[in-house]
């Protein structure tokens, strides 16, 4: 039974089947698998695909999908070797494979199968992970074929997300992704009953044979399709609660600085080191998927909000930016990101290009961009000079684990939000009960005229573009008198 196939039966199964369907059903277990590496080198019109150069396309739930293909066939091997070590399996061999485009029955072809096949007999594999996202097509035949558990990218990386997720949040950002993963290829779970049909079927109208493949396949649709409203429900349920949790923030006019990068480049280690938060450190992706907010004061003296949001990954799985999207709402309301970059890592520059792919997919508006070197120490001094850092914007060499540079970054946040904190002019009328909306005005704004009306406080001022949004509802519109000019008080 794959993986898909052990979270499926305990949909709708009894009691006792639920519990061996949950013992079973986690991708890998607590004995050690051994796992077969399979890579494929994308070829375009014939050539190579280059890193950060050529699109590719590859078949996913039906549908080609097209993206920047930013590593390697190589470096993308070495870090899903990352993954299943970060899953608990043990690599046991790696398989490559050149292709134009995907075999639509098998992904790698049927000769290729068969090479598969015998390398996971020598080695003693008992899981195939491939590094790429396959239809339920694919998966179904290629278990049939190995008879061993069949792995894409998109489950390996949904596995480790649901190891890594400790608030409620991200349990149930992770439960709705799998759920989504899991819904098309529920087909092939329940197909040996289907076999089993009335006398059109070969049944014979035998009892306990007449057609429950089909009908255990409606249930657990209908079971999964509610399940996923229901999650979807909850997760909106906390946006909103995220929500006013910002436009609270807001109005204690706290600016936000998010840490974004690639997964393990050091943004926890950097978050612990500026604010000595209790985080999770660990030399192993994903480390932590829970966002971290702490405070941390500026070398002006300013308290800003720094916020540490999930490491991104090269074709991150779009079903989990879509779950993860609340918590990654994080970043676009930020006023300055932060991107911790491994300078020591061979694919940094493609590592740089993901996550960009990534935040152009989440629809990130343009934002200031302060890129945080890290491991910078690590680097030979001839390889530290500032000139070659310089196509990163507003690059600040760094060393997180050692503490290095961490005033110089910090005063490079205060530059960016300082050059970005531009006025903008108001006329508004806040009513009584929006007291705390006048307070910050007279904190953080500049006021030229005030007037006590029936219906509240007219205000006429200046303040900083980052607090307009608040006081949009309240701006005096064309049709309003103008407020009195200060002669006129």
């Amino acid at each position: 039974m794959g993986w898909a196939a052990g979270m499926a039966a305990g949909v709708a199964a009894p009691e006792e089947e639920r519990r061996r369907a949950t013992r079973d059903a986690p991708l890998l277990t607590t004995m050690r698998e051994r796992a077969i590496l399979v890579g494929v080198d994308w070829r375009r019109n014939g050539h190579p695909a280059l890193p950060g150069r050529y699109w590719r396309a590859e078949a996913s739930g039906g549908q080609a999908r097209t993206y920047l293909a930013t590593l390697s066939m190589e470096d993308s091997l070495a870090e899903l070797h990352q993954l299943a070590l970060t899953a608990g399996a043990e690599v046991a061999g790696v398989l490559t494979q050149r292709l134009d485009h995907p075999d639509p029955a098998t992904f790698i072809g049927k000769g290729k199968v068969e090479e598969l096949k015998a390398l996971q007999l020598e080695r003693g594999a008992d899981l195939v992970i491939f590094d790429d996202e396959l239809t339920p097509t694919q998966q179904r035949n290629l278990e049939n074929a190995l008879r061993v558990k069949i792995v894409d990218r998109t489950a390996l990386i949904l596995d480790i997300f649901a190891q890594r997720a400790r608030t409620r949040e991200g349990q149930l950002q992770v439960e709705l992704a799998q759920l989504e993963y899991l819904l098309p290829r529920l087909t092939q779970l329940w197909v040996q009953f289907s076999r089993l049909g009335g006398a059109s079927a070969g049944g014979g109208g035998r009892i306990a044979t007449r057609g429950p493949g089909e009908t255990q396949l409606e249930v657990d649709r209908r079971a999964i399709r509610r399940k996923i409203a229901d999650l979807k429900e909850k997760i909106a349920g906390i946006g909103e609660h995220r929500r006013l949790y910002r436009t609270r923030r807001k109005r204690q006019a706290m600016p936000v600085v998010a840490l974004v990068g690639y997964t393990n480049a050091g943004k926890s280690t950097l978050l612990r080191a500026l604010t000595g938060a209790d985080v999770l450190v660990e030399d192993k992706l994903f480390a932590t998927l829970d966002p971290t907010t702490r405070r941390i004061e500026l070398p002006n003296g300013q308290e800003v909000l720094l916020t540490d949001t999930v490491g991104f990954i090269q074709r991150l799985p779009t079903s989990l930016v879509a779950a993860f999207k609340a918590t990654l709402e994080e970043i676009d309301e930020a006023d300055v990101l932060v991107h911790v970059v491994d300078v020591t890592h061979p694919s940094c520059r493609e590592q740089v290009l993901a996550v960009g792919e990534t935040l152009d997919e989440l629809q990130i508006g343009q934002k200031p961009v302060i890129t945080a070197l890290n491991k910078i120490d690590l680097l030979p001094p001839e390889a530290r000079a500032l000139p070659a850092l310089e196509p990163y914007p507003n690059p600040v060499p760094i060393a997180a684990a050692r503490g290095l540079g961490l005033d110089r970054l910090l005063e490079k946040v205060q530059d960016v939000l300082e050059a970005g904190d531009r006025q903008v002019a108001l006329q508004v009328l806040i009513p009584y009960r929006q007291g705390d909306l006048v307070r910050l005005f007279h904190e953080r704004g500049v006021v030229e005229t005030e007037r006590f009306v029936p219906e509240g406080t007219e205000l006429r001022g200046t303040i900083s573009q980052r607090f307009a949004p608040l006081f949009a509802h309240y701006a005096l519109g064309a049709r309003r008198r103008s407020l009195p000019s200060s002669s006129d008080s």
